[in-house]
């Protein structure tokens, strides 16, 4: 009788790691099937990049962009954005302002097509094409170039969003407004630093 029971024991689980081996399989293809997807996409976003004429990441802006100068806003040119972009979105600000992040420019709507801004864009709210700018924290509509106190040269980032959809705003939005508005529609997002100091 006990050999009986160790032998039916044995085969139970000689059948439960059957089992097992068999429900494990299905998960290990996945994850192979899996991985190189993820990897693939994380490769593709990486790809986006955003440049300007005017000067190169880390370097400083030259002063016809700031309060110092014109304030004339950068020729900005990106590339690869990915192919199902239906908008773009920039926000350019300053992390190391006294008071906290500094709003500098707030742009959205642009249409898909679009893979360039020219140097000087206008300071209203309503872009030929369609694209819409926002309030920065000067308080003004469109762009509000560099303009720290005397110091250690401040960093500057252009940080531009290809979204999924346009965006449900009106003109004059806050960086905050068009964050949560882009809320589940950032496909890819790439930036540009460079610094300006007195």
């Amino acid at each position: 009788m006990g050999t009986n029971r160790l032998t039916l024991a044995i085969f139970a689980a000689a059948i439960l790691f059957s089992l097992v081996r068999e429900w494990s399989a299905p998960v290990a293809c996945a994850r192979e099937i899996l991985i190189p997807s993820t990897i693939q996409a994380a490769g593709g976003a990486m790809s986006f990049q955003i440049s300007s004429a005017a000067f190169s990441s880390g370097e400083m802006i030259p002063k016809k962009f700031t309060c110092d100068g014109p304030d004339l806003s950068p020729q900005l040119s990106w590339k690869d954005a990915p192919a199902t972009t239906r908008s773009f979105a920039l926000i350019m600000d300053d992390p190391d302002a006294p008071v906290g992040t500094w709003v500098h420019w707030v742009l959205y709507d642009l249409p898909p097509d679009t893979r360039e801004l020219p140097e000087g864009v206008q300071k209203q709210e309503q872009l030929n094409g369609g694209a819409l700018q926002g309030r920065n924290d000067f308080r003004r509509i469109g762009y509000g170039g560099p303009c720290p106190p005397a110091g250690k040269p401040h960093r500057y980032f252009f940080k531009l969003y290809a979204l999924d959809a346009r965006l449900d705003l009106r003109p004059g939005a806050t960086k905050a407004d068009l964050e949560r508005a882009m809320k589940g529609h950032t496909m890819a997002q790439t930036e540009l630093m460079a610094r300006y100091g007195r």
